[in-house]
């Protein structure tokens, strides 16, 4: 007799043949009833909508959006393939809004195809599809930064865009405006159109952002041809000049104008919160003994926030050198992470002590950000639980934040915008901005396959501790509010709650450290 776990290994290998045959998505008719039932019963496939699936990962709590917000790009892609062929694409507006570094697609994505029927699908955890029926399709290629959704290319979404995205998006019209190089494109687009109104909003942008050379290109060429150009700008409020030289990533300039965009909010949210010490040579001691006083309850939340289940017995055993990696801690997960803590925790009080002395040291965070990473996972490498290349550097792969929207940059991007963060924390002068824009930024980038949790944190209170403020543990407790505050962080563009969320456990740890968790 055929056992359970035969026959669910028997349909498991059905839906991994689909699998390499390049099916992003699974229809019904894909595979037998059988298969179908007993892989949705097992949690290895989710019901997107009627006939449509995705492959799932058992153990997920009801209502859980973590496969659907990883997924979802697969799901349209599959979608929209079945039904258009590769006659679709999304709307101008939303193709430059990803072209721009955007990493987090609208509740609903409006896709155009000839054979669109100007109806919505709904789609789970509030999304849909809105199938606009297009008089045809605009040059548009399948990005691979995207997991195959269909983008416009660039000038003719710029041609094709409405007045209205440069008012209702204008980061993204400035980093799409910075990525044309040559104004060619533009205005043969123009010109067989005899799009002249269209071409003066364009010059208006160009000049608002401070390209004179492409403004003049556009309207002497357009008026040449006999077109009566007006140029207007179609942004709301004045813009920076765009960065001379050769255009940046847009993945980095997103990353320079968040963090130009959100300073104001950060500073407002700790305005009337001091540092306890004056960093000093004189304060090093005092201020490493009580960030020490704080370790166990810190590892505690840290840990617990990222799923780890650790007591303080653990990490006084990892402490005090009790634990034992050659025994019955060798594959014990929990250990393996709270021994690495403790690790990388030595080197971030390294960091605060070198630079309570020294306080530009705590501006130059490449190199001591890679000896956290490399600390917080030796343990489990010399387990033999990781490859060697596993510590290497940046990561190599595609990853998903659990129940995020938002989708951590490509593997390529990371190599672009790692440097610029560096960067961007060395010349920033506020304290707080530091730590509460470089946590947010590291986990938006998440530079390493695992850990980018914990090493946020860590440069959070390297940060902070450095410049006389107290080591703030984010309770587990709190864990909710704080990825809620992150994720408006990253999906609206909203820094506001978790600088608050920060500044307020500030406030409050500074009155009195977080108690020692209990047994």
């Amino acid at each position: 007799m055929v056992k359970p776990n035969e026959k669910l290994a028997e349909s498991l290998q059905a839906l991994k043949m689909l699998q390499d045959q390049g099916h992003r998505v699974i229809r019904s008719k894909a595979l037998s009833r059988t298969h179908r039932e007993r892989l949705l019963k097992a949690g290895f496939l989710e019901g997107i909508i009627k006939g449509w699936y995705l492959p799932a990962r058992p153990g997920e709590p009801p209502g859980s959006t973590a496969a659907w917000f990883a997924g979802m790009r697969d799901f349209v892609v599959g979608y929209c393939n079945a039904r258009f062929g590769t006659d679709w694409h999304l709307s101008p507006e939303q193709s430059l809004l990803l072209h721009s570094g955007e990493r987090t697609l609208p509740l609903q994505l409006q896709i155009w195809a000839p054979e669109g029927n100007n109806q919505a699908v709904e789609l789970p955890h509030g999304c849909s599809l809105f199938l606009y029926r297009s008089r045809s399709s605009l040059a548009a290629a399948e990005s691979n930064e995207e997991q195959g959704l269909r983008l416009v290319d660039l000038p003719d979404a710029l041609v094709a865009a409405g007045p209205g995205f440069f008012t209702q998006q204008p980061m993204a019209a400035r980093i799409a405006l910075g990525q044309i190089e040559d104004t060619a494109p533009l205005l043969e687009r123009l010109l067989e159109g005899s799009h002249s109104s269209i071409a003066g909003r364009l010059v208006g942008a160009f000049r608002a952002v401070g390209n004179e050379a492409f403004a003049s290109i556009l309207i002497n060429t357009m008026r040449s041809a006999g077109y009566a150009v007006q140029a207007s700008s179609p942004f709301e409020r004045p813009q920076n000049p765009l960065p001379g030289g050769r255009p940046e990533s847009p993945y980095v300039q997103r990353l320079r104008l968040t963090w130009e965009q959100m300073r104001p909010e950060v500073l407002a949210a700790f305005r009337g919160v001091a540092p306890s010490l004056v960093p000093s040579p004189g304060v090093v001691a005092q201020a490493l003994e009580d960030a020490e006083r704080r370790y166990v309850a810190d590892a505690y939340h840290s840990l617990s926030i990222e799923g780890y289940r650790v007591s303080a017995e653990l990490i006084e055993r990892v402490r005090n050198s009790t634990w034992d990696p050659d025994g019955p801690d060798h594959e014990h997960r929990d250990a393996m992470a709270a021994k690495g803590y403790f690790e990388a925790h030595k080197l971030v009080m390294e960091f605060i002590g070198r630079a309570l002395s020294n306080p530009s040291a705590a501006l130059r965070m490449h190199e001591p950000m890679s000896r956290w990473y490399v600390a917080l996972f030796s343990p489990s490498f010399q387990a033999g639980l990781l490859k060697p290349s596993d510590l290497a550097g940046w990561r190599n792969d595609q990853v998903f934040i659990k129940g995020a929207r938002h989708v951590p940059l490509s593997k390529e991007a990371v190599r672009d915008c790692m440097p610029a963060l560096f960067e961007l924390l060395e010349t920033e002068p506020d304290t707080a901005v530091r730590a509460v824009l470089g946590h947010f930024l590291f986990v938006y980038i998440h530079p390493y396959m695992d850990g980018n949790g914990r090493l946020a944190r860590f440069l959070m209170n390297g940060m902070l501790a450095a410049a006389g403020y107290v080591w703030t543990v984010i309770p587990v407790q709190l864990r909710t509010e704080y990825m809620q505050a992150l994720d408006s962080a990253s999906s609206e563009g909203s820094i506001a709650p978790f600088a608050q969320f920060v500044a307020r456990l500030v406030r409050e740890q500074t009155q009195a450290p977080l108690p020692r968790p209990g047994p």
